[in-house]
């Protein structure tokens, strides 16, 4: 049982880490202008409701080895789900190689988190 939970908080910190190597990337090739999303800048409230998505995987490495049992196995999964279809949707959207390549990636830990949660008996 703990390793599952150790699998799963690892397959979390897999994909933030994947998150953050796009950003990192995303910086550094210029990609990426300050405050810009395909020339509409962002409010705060934007921002805000970016960091509150992007700290979900990051929440879910502790869930994953606090939550019991049964809550911890759907949490696992209803969230892998979700951003599966959230970063399968954008996938068309990135227009850089290093981008999609990495999303697809992170829908393979996605993935994985799915498949060893869903298997955990």
């Amino acid at each position: 049982m703990e390793d599952v939970q150790i699998i799963l908080s690892a397959s979390w910190i897999a994909l933030v880490l994947v998150y953050l190597y796009g950003d990192v990337l995303r910086i550094c090739s210029g990609d990426f202008k300050e405050s810009e999303k395909k020339g509409i800048k962002l409010t705060q409230m934007q921002w805000f409701g970016v960091a509150i998505l992007m700290v979900i995987p990051i929440i879910m490495v502790i869930l994953s080895l606090i939550l019991p049992y049964p809550v911890n196995r759907w949490a696992n999964i209803i969230v892998a789900i979700f951003f599966f279809v959230f970063n399968l949707m954008g996938l068309p959207t990135y227009p850089s190689a290093y981008d999609k390549f990495l999303i697809v990636v992170g829908l393979g830990f996605n993935v994985m988190t799915v498949w060893y949660a869903w298997n955990w008996v």
